[in-house]
């Protein structure tokens, strides 16, 4: 008998949780797979059922973590003294992104009209296992709208793009046959005011759509620097303009894309944030000089959209984990999950879940949808809407999420500091709270027929509920006072944001959630999360988040 079980033994390990593994992401989601039904997606698709199970295995759940533990590591000189500027990762960070390149999560719509729903499921799952890969997955999905307004950038680029392989080799990109883009916008000087970006470009022949300049200049933010080319903003003759800046010149020379540093980031560790210096960088001009804004805005409103996928997949994994962990554990005689007042927490996060969901399936509905004007202007406001809410919302759930596992939910080895620590960036990058708020309203000021599309979609569920009543006659009001709208610009991001998601769920949702959800957030304004009122059935929530048949592992 070895001394560790001998009489010696201090005791025994019971009433603790197992890892929730192997198991299929969308057979076990039962809030997903409704709500694709509902705006016309189709959760059956063998690529997302395929997708699900294998983001639900014990090998990739794995790599979520130790492309976390083994950060990025810059080598900005070889030993010699020559420049580099080259970013090494963990294998695990390569193999999500195979993973995620290979399943389509960049290309699918670009390749399949009217996929996106589909494109966002399989993101949504993908973003459960790991989330710092995402952003090149999201910015190489976004950049196609862009590279289109050149058709002679496009037509040498997009194939390459829309590949789904991925090839992370450190050579130049005509020599590949898949390639991956990101996006460089902010200078310390500015943020989000691009307006105010100091980097400069000069033709290095003739100027015009297509010609090759020379950008010299500083980009405080540049995510994913091996990327095998960047969307970048800088002043031309015309104007602020918009450049695809690959990492190797045509003639094979590495190009002045200088690396100075990555940015000790707080969460979002497995994906390599970078400061950058441009010394005379090659870059081909998208579209018309002093049109960059415009360009890459297309980019950005995808990028944004993402940002709600992300969010909301964050909830869904942070509100299964804490449900899993509840069916084990016992305290004070009972299971966790049957702790009335642990059962109104829990169902009050999975209420969380249901509305960002439907407000995001929603918008990839509008996506599929590009030639109607109706869905067309509701999905202008509702990127800004939605990336504002469900991101600003996710922070509070993650932590009230982490808190239901105690102690436990703070160790580094489980998934929830993880968790906790992405949730603010969505809502920090693509623009923080207070853009997306004062984007709300210059898009109701630019297209008004963009709020008459959010109220078309909330009337049809007028009378539904009296608390939906309210919250709209409250929109009004809040509308009725232009004056004073830039000041109240989040109490209307926020009112727009919850009479929108309530009417989904009364029109699409199941009745449960949807009374539960109007009754808690629209009839009543609760603080934190399991405030939920007593006539709420808890029971029918929470069966949703998770099958009872993959307890205990």
């Amino acid at each position: 008998m070895s001394p560790i079980d001998g009489p010696e033994a201090t005791h025994e390990v019971f009433n603790q949780s197992q890892p929730l593994q192997d198991y299929n992401l969308v057979d076990s989601d039962l809030c997903l797979r409704q709500t694709l039904a509902a705006f016309q997606g189709e959760a059956a698709d063998p690529r997302l059922v395929t997708h699900g199970q294998r983001c639900g295995s014990a090998e990739v759940i794995q790599w979520g973590y130790d492309a976390n533990e083994q950060r990025p590591r810059l080598e900005s000189h070889d030993r010699f003294g020559h420049r580099l500027d080259q970013v090494f990762f963990h294998p695990a960070y390569h193999q999500l992104m195979d993973l995620a390149l290979t399943s389509g999560v960049h290309s699918l719509p670009w390749q399949t009209p009217g996929s996106h729903r589909l494109r966002a499921a399989l993101n949504y799952l993908q973003n459960q296992v790991e989330a710092g890969h995402a952003c090149p997955l999201t910015m190489t999905f976004a950049a196609v709208p862009t590279l289109k307004k050149t058709p002679a950038i496009a037509e040498r680029w997009l194939p390459k793009l829309l590949c789904n392989q991925y090839q992370p080799d450190n050579i130049p990109f005509y020599q590949k046959h898949a390639i991956t883009l990101g996006m460089g916008m902010t200078e310390k000087q500015g943020g989000s005011d691009v307006r105010a970006n100091t980097t400069r470009a000069t033709p290095l022949g003739s100027a015009g759509p297509g010609e090759l300049y020379s950008l010299t200049g500083h980009k405080w933010f540049l995510s994913a620097p091996m990327c095998d080319a960047f969307l970048m903003l800088a002043q031309a003759a015309g104007g602020l303009s918009c450049f695809l800046v690959p990492r190797w010149r045509e003639d094979g020379v590495k190009n002045a894309l200088l690396l100075q540093r990555l940015k000790n980031k707080m969460g979002n560790v497995a994906n390599a944030s970078s400061e950058v210096e441009l010394r005379g960088a090659h870059g081909w001009l998208v579209g018309e000089e002093g049109r960059g804004v415009p360009a890459i805005l297309e980019m950005v409103s995808l990028t944004r959209f993402d940002c709600m996928i992300g969010s909301s997949s964050g909830q869904r994994q942070a509100v299964a984990q804490a449900v899993f962990h509840a069916r084990q554990r016992r305290a004070f005689g009972k299971a966790l999950i049957d702790q009335p007042l642990m059962r109104n927490v829990l169902a009050d996060l999975q209420l969380e879940v249901e509305g960002s969901l439907a407000m995001t399936l929603r918008m990839a509905a509008a996506l599929d949808q590009p030639d109607d004007p109706h869905e067309q202007n509701l999905l202008r406001l509702g990127t800004a809407v939605g990336k504002y809410w469900i991101c600003k919302r996710t922070p509070g759930h993650a932590y009230e999420a982490m808190e239901c596992l105690g102690g436990n939910g703070v160790i580094e080895n489980c998934i929830m500091p993880r968790l906790y620590r992405e949730a603010p960036i969505n809502a920090i990058w693509e623009g923080s709270g207070n853009i997306q708020a004062l984007d709300i309203l210059r898009v109701m000021q630019k297209s008004p027929e963009a709020i008459q599309a959010w109220h078309a979609e909330i009337d049809h569920c007028r009378g539904y509920h009296p608390g939906l009543d309210q919250m709209v006659d409250s929109l009004t009001a809040l509308l009725a006072q232009p004056q004073t709208l830039e000041f109240q610009a989040r109490t209307l991001a926020n009112t727009l944001a919850l009479c929108f998601q309530g009417a989904m769920l009364l029109r699409h949702g199941d009745p449960v959630v949807a009374k539960a959800f109007c009754d808690s957030r629209l009839s009543a304004s609760a603080p934190l999360y399991g405030s939920l009122p007593a006539s709420i059935d808890v029971g029918s929530i929470l069966q949703r988040v998770l099958p009872t048949d993959i307890d205990c592992g």
